[in-house]
């Protein structure tokens, strides 16, 4: 009930205002259980890919924004709840990646579409980075529910990350064909198996989304780019004291004359 006001209230108003266009809503299971796998460029996928179809999609969140106090904490539990976000607790690196598994498989053993970024964090650049094979792999191989790859085309265009009001362009969404890993069943508990699966996919994502690949997890990626503007702001500091040192030597020589 609130779900269904919810995508009627945000995902018309979505439609309306940003007119996204989609290729591939027929891939889509007019009913039972499957894995939506899809690259993460902007906060924003979460909502334009549920605007566009006629399921519910159910997609994991920060537990924080469940359980924020006040008026404005409650207003916005609603809202990720209405829009079909399933808090899962981060705490810890390891127990959120189970919790995460966990609420995929009972999305899915439910008969429910169950929405997932295997590169686990948004791209920093708007390349396609590289896939984790814990929880995508891992709730496929369990549940043997068919994995459709989704490319989010220009959102990061739309809502880069830290702006809060996103711009009214156009954004894209293909939806590729069904990926069955049936033959796996099972076998999650072996690395080199779940390794491959995620690749697989990923590479069906590049293939729809056009993005350059980059063989790295996006966290490192994040790391690195964090390292090196740190590094071009402490250059510069020193730059600009140099500068002053320079300058202060220059005034002295003059003053000595």
């Amino acid at each position: 009930m609130i779900y269904g006001a919810m995508k009627f209230s945000i995902g018309g108003s979505l439609k309306l205002a940003f007119r996204p266009w989609v290729e591939g809503l027929e891939n889509i299971p007019a009913q039972g259980p499957a894995i939506l796998a899809s690259n993460h460029l902007s906060f924003s996928d979460s909502f334009f890919l549920p605007a566009v179809l006629d399921r519910k999609v159910t997609f994991i969140a920060k537990a924080e924004y469940f359980t924020a106090p006040g008026v404005k904490g409650k207003l916005t539990a609603a809202f990720f709840k209405g829009v079909g976000q399933l808090p899962v607790d981060r705490s810890g690196a390891r127990g959120a990646g189970e919790a995460a598994i966990k609420a995929g498989i009972e999305v899915i053993e439910s008969g429910g579409l169950f929405g997932i970024y295997p590169e686990g964090t948004r791209s920093p650049d708007g390349r396609l980075y590289r896939g984790k094979p814990g929880g995508l792999a891992r709730v496929a191989l369990a549940t043997g529910a068919p994995v459709i790859p989704v490319a989010m085309i220009d959102t990061e265009k739309i809502q880069p990350p830290g702006q809060v009001v996103p711009k009214l362009l156009r954004p894209g969404i293909r939806i590729g064909k069904p990926l069955d890993f049936s033959r796996y069943h099972g076998m999650e508990g072996d690395r080199f198996i779940l390794r491959s699966v995620t690749d697989e996919v990923m590479y069906e994502i590049m293939r729809l989304s056009g993005q350059e690949y980059v063989d790295i997890y996006a966290t490192a990626a994040k790391r690195q780019i964090a390292d090196e503007a740190k590094q071009r702001s402490e250059a510069a500091k020193r730059a600009a004291s140099d500068g002053r040192d320079e300058q202060r030597g220059t005034d002295e020589d003059r003053d000595g004359a």
